[in-house]
C-alpha cells in the first residue's frame, strides 16, 4: 500500500502534553512552534491518508486544516478542513445556488483567490520594482537582486 506525505496545520500551537498524546495516536515530526505536523500514513489514495489522519488526532489537536505534503499527478494537493455546522451549512447553499458540488465549488472558490492573490503579488512586485528603477539603473537592480538570491543561497544549511 502507498505511503502519503500529511501536513497537519493547527490554529494555535500544539503543547507538548497535546503533541505527546497525539504522536501516541499517529507518529508526527513538528517544526519548531509546534504549528505545523507532518505524518506519513499508508493509504489506498490521497483521500483515504487525510481521512485517516483526522480520524487519528481528532480531538488531540487544534486542526486548522490538513493537506497533502506532494501533489499529484494533475499537479493538485488536497485540503482538508473540518467547517462549523453553520459554515458547511453556507457552503453548501452558496454551492447549491451555482448549481455545483460543495466541493467543486470550494475547490473553484480557493483557485479563483488563488489567482487572485497571485495577480496581487506580481502587481505588487511590478510596482516596486518600477519604484527602484526611478532611484538606479537596470543593470545595478539585477546585480543587487543577485546578490541577494546569492547570499540568501549561500546561507541555507542542510
Amino acid at each position: 500500500m502507498p505511503r502519503h506525505a500529511v501536513e497537519i496545520t493547527l490554529t494555535r500551537p500544539a503543547t507538548p502534553a497535546e503533541l505527546a498524546r497525539a504522536s501516541q495516536a499517529l507518529p508526527l515530526a513538528a517544526n519548531r512552534d509546534s504549528t505545523r505536523l507532518m505524518a506519513v500514513l499508508k493509504a489506498a489514495n490521497a483521500d483515504q491518508a487525510l481521512n485517516r489522519a483526522r480520524r487519528c488526532i481528532k480531538g488531540l489537536l487544534p486542526i486548522d486544516a490538513l493537506t497533502t505534503h506532494y501533489p499529484d499527478q494533475e499537479g493538485q494537493v488536497l485540503l482538508s478542513v473540518a467547517f462549523s455546522p453553520a459554515a458547511d451549512a453556507a457552503v453548501r447553499r452558496a454551492a447549491e445556488h451555482e448549481g455545483q458540488e460543495p466541493h467543486q465549488f470550494l475547490g473553484q472558490v480557493i483557485r479563483r483567490a488563488l489567482a487572485d492573490h497571485a495577480r496581487r503579488e506580481a502587481a505588487d512586485l511590478d510596482h516596486a520594482l518600477r519604484s527602484l528603477l526611478t532611484r538606479t539603473s537596470p543593470d545595478r537592480l539585477v546585480a543587487a537582486v543577485g546578490r541577494t538570491l546569492t547570499h540568501t543561497i549561500g546561507e541555507r544549511t542542510c
